[in-house]
């Protein structure tokens, strides 16, 4: 299998399951977008292992573990035909992103293979937002730290926005979800919020059985989106401290994200009714302000 063919079998992935992410991925050059659909497949394929609930969680880590072991090897140069570890492999050398980086996203998406807490009802929780921060850094920030290195960036306060912003998106996600996290034993709102707001773990089960949401529920939404606004300022900063010619994929990316943020707000933390999205249309509109954007940002360089 040629580079270019492993690239092509990422980028069909991407395309198939990014959403998000594809759309910001189109108004990169070709080379980074390349780069940028590698890291996703990675991703998607430790996501897959990991939520893959038709196999039961000791048979998913040994997979998991298996798989890792697998890459490990590849970008060591032993020989492969997975088009993932070829494209993410040539991607870490033109792009000059760490092992480090990447095993710490693998580490993020197996904290969901962690054996569950007895003390909370055999319920994945965290027991404050420092914990959950934690959570965030290593499933998005992470990736936000991947993507700067694609994306090209000479100041070092790049860094720490990058890191910032992926809990922003991370936390959106969170909001989005927990209907669907709770039915999955997952409960990502943080314990100590939780009790802030007279909730526990099985007020949250209830809501995502049906339960009518209340005034206290829904500020305890409102607090969380309130504390995700805040890091959206660091996206803010970032976006002039990348190369111009990726700066439209990032303004991309993090106006569907923050729009989403918007609609579940507008919603007063009713995420249980039904699942808040972007609609399509919206995204498209986004998606050509940002090709100009990109086009302009291009001929300015």
């Amino acid at each position: 299998m040629t580079i270019a063919e492993a690239y092509a079998a990422c980028r069909e992935i991407a395309r198939r399951e990014a959403k998000n992410f594809y759309y910001s991925f189109r108004v990169l050059p070709q080379h980074k977008s390349d780069a940028m659909c590698a890291v996703y497949a990675f991703m998607r394929r430790a996501d897959d292992i990991a939520d893959d609930e038709s196999m039961p969680i000791e048979q998913r880590r040994i997979l998991m573990a298996e798989w890792v072991e697998q890459w490990r090897q590849a970008r060591s140069g032993a020989p492969t035909q997975d088009p993932v570890f070829l494209a993410l492999t040539d991607s870490q050398q033109r792009f000059h992103i760490s092992n480090e980086l990447l095993e710490e996203l693998v580490q993020g998406t197996t904290m969901d293979l962690d054996p569950r807490p007895a003390d909370a009802g055999q319920m994945q929780t965290f027991a404050s937002f420092e914990e959950l921060y934690r959570y965030c850094y290593l499933v998005a920030s992470v990736v936000g730290l991947v993507c700067i290195r694609i994306f090209g960036y000479t100041d070092s306060r790049a860094e720490k926005l990058a890191e910032e912003t992926g809990v922003a998106f991370q936390l959106t996600n969170i909001l989005r979800d927990v209907k669907e996290d709770a039915e999955r034993g997952r409960i990502y709102l943080p314990l100590d919020m939780l009790r802030e707001y007279g909730m526990t773990v099985e007020t949250v089960n209830a809501l995502a059985a049906g339960a009518v949401i209340s005034s206290a529920n829904r500020e305890m939404f409102s607090t969380l989106a309130a504390r995700a606004e805040q890091y959206y300022q660091s996206a803010e900063k970032l976006l002039p401290l990348i190369d111009a010619d990726s700066r439209a994929a990032l303004w991309v990316l993090v106006a569907i994200y923050h729009r989403l943020l918007h609609r579940i707000a507008a919603a007063r933390g009713d995420v249980f009714s039904r699942r808040i999205s972007v609609p399509a249309g919206e995204k498209l509109w986004i998606l050509a302000r940002g090709g100009t954007m990109s086009f302009a940002n291009r001929i300015r360089g």
